[in-house]
């Protein structure tokens, strides 16, 4: 026997906390290429108002989408 772990007791893990399940992911990492002077007017905007660009961008493109229910598709 090692003798670091000669007095080694294992732990009771009956009264361990349990972890919570991993919420379900709901977003994708992607790469996307933005015009220089969109990306500095999310980042102006996301400095003004304390929320991230990023979460900026994914609200505009929400509003967007929501705008094009029911339009018809462009040609």
């Amino acid at each position: 026997m090692n003798p670091n772990f000669a007095n080694f007791v294992a732990p009771d893990l009956s009264t361990a906390p349990r972890r919570r399940a991993r919420p379900p992911k709901r977003k994708t990492r992607i790469t996307i290429y933005l015009d220089d002077e969109v990306l500095n007017e999310f980042r102006s905007r996301a400095e003004r108002t304390g929320t991230g660009y990023q979460t900026l961008i994914n609200a505009a493109l929400r509003l967007r989408l929501a705008g094009q229910e029911g339009a018809p598709a462009a040609a």
